[in-house]
């Protein structure tokens, strides 16, 4: 859909799919307020706005024309990129510099951003920066060799040093290298030091994420001697959501958070909206740990501040944290630069093998002939043009999975459910999760709108009441008392009348936005062509991480080259380095 006004290059990059009807509404809009006619700086406005609809939080100016994908069911054309974009100088629209008055973009040494992301921005560099210039008092790290046993050297024990004495930490590293495991024995570490015992906050971005690292803290808390009340929340319950403002929360700046150490686990799904709010609520003596994988699929709003703060230039003044447990810790020189910003990078993954944790590490370093001679040959892993072999596949699963439901054996068909899962990068189309949804249920025979032992579930909307969240999974089984719901809790199985289930849809397949934080003992994964924009090195190395033993990908080599080779860009300042 085009604006009926847009005219010019706004109408050419409207009809070749580069903006959206909102990004050319906002761009006129801001003309008209602005008396601005330059064609130059419209553009650079509706890209500005593009720009946060796709997850950047500003434009590089430099690179723009090089990094923005076209839709893809647009013709390819050649468009009238500008050569010179000084007119943004003179613009009564555009704050030049960062000591200029407000307007509504912002220009800061060739970026160009919405003023309140470049606010948003400012306010995370700034306390970052505070917070980094300033270290906790010293702290007692006697007990590492019994919370770690083993001999060093260890990055887990590396990463709760590090953690302990900085008040912001980042502790990352792929699906199994024991984040959570980290993170509760850095808990226990804290809790022996002299004074009372921290208080302490456990988050996550979504409910679901939330209530896998409560169970994950609490399984390991008898073990190590933590409490067993700790609770996990989302990021916006900790802040206290606010339903008069949906930017804005109770506790800001002016209304700290009552807590001494804040966890948020799957920091990458952290935008960066939520990370200033975040950064200005957690008071400055209180101890930040952000724990996540920024090579995983990027927030689906502006910013990706996980891989910024993992990738940002390294602090050239700070003191080495921790001498005593890096010094044979093999660290390579990024890895030793990212150790002075209080990041540590686990590396081995107890979740799979050598064949899928090989194929994960070179999707992760862009090495796409090794991604797909693995895939051609590693043990478990498979490549295939066609779906030729995937009914059999998917019927075998389901009849399984309809076998055990209908015998009421919840545990089991929970065991079932995720044993195989079908993974698209789309959510439409015949490479989508609606067509491959509606396919499997043809293979297996269910009928439409009717429950049926086997239904695979998923919630797609918190329902506190029933203790379900957004991206739970679940399956239909056949009890005593008719048709339930089962779902896997940290105790056993939860069955809910399916009367009571609100917001719910049959999942034979997700998409990999969906699956994150999820782990299956085999996946599918079905590949768009080589030119949809949504096939990523983020969105494969997501996909193939979520397996344990085996991954087949269904789709071509062009497509999987295409995948590792294509990263997603989100334009960013917080990687680059004060000037």
């Amino acid at each position: 859909m085009i604006g009926v006004r847009a005219t010019g290059v706004l109408r050419e990059f409207a009809e070749a799919g580069v903006l959206a009807l909102a990004d050319v509404h906002v761009a006129l809009r801001l003309s008209r307020l602005g008396a601005e006619t330059s064609e130059t700086v419209l553009l650079a406005v509706a890209l500005a706005v593009r720009g946060v609809r796709t997850g950047s939080v500003c434009v590089d100016l430099a690179t723009v024309a090089d990094s923005v994908v076209p839709d893809e069911d647009a013709p390819p054309v050649d468009l009238p990129w500008p050569v010179d974009w000084s007119a943004l100088q003179d613009s009564p629209l555009v704050a030049v510099g960062a000591a200029a008055p407000w307007r509504p973009l912002r220009l800061v040494d060739g970026l160009l951003y919405l003023d309140r992301y470049w606010q948003q921005e400012q306010l995370v560099r700034r306390e970052l920066g505070q917070r980094a210039a300033l270290l906790p008092p010293p702290v007692d790290l006697t007990l590492l060799p019994e919370l770690f046993p083993g001999p060093a050297p260890d990055r887990q024990r590396l990463a709760a040093a590090v953690a302990a004495g900085r008040w912001v930490s980042v502790i990352t590293g792929g699906p199994g290298t024991g984040k959570t495991h980290t993170v509760a024995r850095l808990l226990r570490l804290l809790m022996a030091q002299p004074g009372p015992p921290p208080r302490i906050a456990l988050a996550a971005p979504t409910g679901k994420a939330a209530a896998r690292l409560q169970e994950s803290v609490l399984a390991q808390a008898a073990e190590v001697g933590l409490p067993l009340d700790l609770t996990a929340c989302t990021v916006h319950r900790l802040l206290g959501w606010r339903p008069d403002n949906r930017s804005r929360f109770r506790h800001d700046a002016g209304n700290r958070l009552p807590f001494d150490v804040v966890v948020v686990d799957e920091s990458s799904m952290v935008p960066l909206t939520l990370m200033a709010r975040l950064l200005e609520a957690v008071r400055p003596t209180a101890r930040l740990v952000l724990v996540g994988d920024p090579d995983q699929l990027t927030p689906v709003e502006a910013g990706a501040v996980l891989s910024d703060l993992v990738h940002r230039p390294g602090a050239a003044a700070a003191p080495d944290p921790s001498p005593e447990l890096d010094r044979d810790a093999d660290l390579d020189e990024v890895e030793r630069a990212q150790l002075r910003n209080g990041v540590v990078r686990l590396r081995v993954s107890r979740r799979y093998g050598a064949s899928i944790g090989g194929l994960a590490e070179a999707v992760r370093t862009g090495d796409a002939d090794l991604a797909v001679t693995l895939l051609t040959g590693g043990a478990g892993l498979s490549l295939a043009a066609g779906t030729d072999a995937l009914a059999g596949t998917v019927r075998r699963s389901a009849e399984q999975l309809r076998s055990a439901a209908t015998a009421g054996d919840a545990k089991a068909a929970l065991a079932l459910l995720g044993g195989h899962r079908l993974l698209c990068a789309h959510r439409h189309g015949p490479h989508g999760v609606s067509y491959w949804n509606e396919q499997v249920s043809r293979w297996s025979g269910d009928v439409p709108g009717e429950w049926h032992p086997g239904q695979p579930l998923l919630v797609t909307a918190n329902d506190y009441e029933n203790r379900l969240f957004n991206g739970d999974t679940g399956v239909v089984v056949d009890t005593a008392d008719g048709l339930r719901a089962a779902f896997a809790r940290a105790d056993g199985v939860d069955l809910v009348p399916l009367s009571r289930l609100s917001s719910v849809a049959t999942a034979h397949a997700l998409t990999v936005h969906r699956s994150q934080g999820s782990q299956y003992e085999a996946v599918t994964v079905l590949l768009p062509p080589a030119g949809s924009p949504l096939l990523t090195r983020e969105l494969l190395y997501t996909a193939v991480t979520r397996a344990r033993t085996r991954v087949h990908v269904v789709g071509s080599e062009d497509a999987v080259r295409a995948a590792v080779e294509r990263q997603v860009v989100r334009a960013s300042g917080l990687r680059r380095p004060v000037t």
